[in-house]
């Protein structure tokens, strides 16, 4: 069984933070379908973005222990819906990626407060870069 299903917009670092996990090449490419890999489920950013396959995330949620919500801290606008990690029989960690874009004196971000207001469990900041958070999530996927 997959260990975690990544659900974000178009573009927040999904697949990047997946194939830093697996100290894979940092190769730019649009999800087209879930995708299966390892113990992560890499899910396209129009399961989100458009309500009609929230159907979709909610099958595919079955098969993992942990829904992980991905947003990019330089985002200014959110797609997920207050209370949106309730929806999941999970539980759900916030991941804020691109880390190392934030002003240094940021105490938080936009997308931190919008993930808290999602409803996640747990905050980890990421960058797939600079190797922030890293380690943290793997320590949490058992990878």
């Amino acid at each position: 069984m997959p260990k975690a299903m990544f659900i974000g917009a178009s573009g927040c670092g999904k697949t990047t933070l997946y194939q830093r996990l697996y100290d894979l090449p940092l190769n730019f490419s649009k999800t087209q379908a879930l995708e299966f890999n390892g113990q992560i489920i890499d899910t396209p950013g129009e399961y989100l973005e458009n309500r009609s396959y929230y159907s979709a995330l909610l099958v595919t949620s079955m098969e993992v222990e942990l829904v992980a919500l991905v947003m990019d801290c330089t985002d200014t606008q959110t797609v997920f819906p207050p209370g949106f990690a309730r929806m999941f029989t999970r539980p759900a960690v916030g991941i804020v990626t691109k880390i190392d874009l934030l002003d240094e004196n940021a105490k938080s971000s936009y997308a931190e407060d919008s993930l808290r207001l999602a409803g996640v469990e747990r905050l980890i900041r990421t960058s797939a870069y600079a190797l922030v958070g890293i380690e943290e999530l793997k320590g949490l996927l058992g990878l």
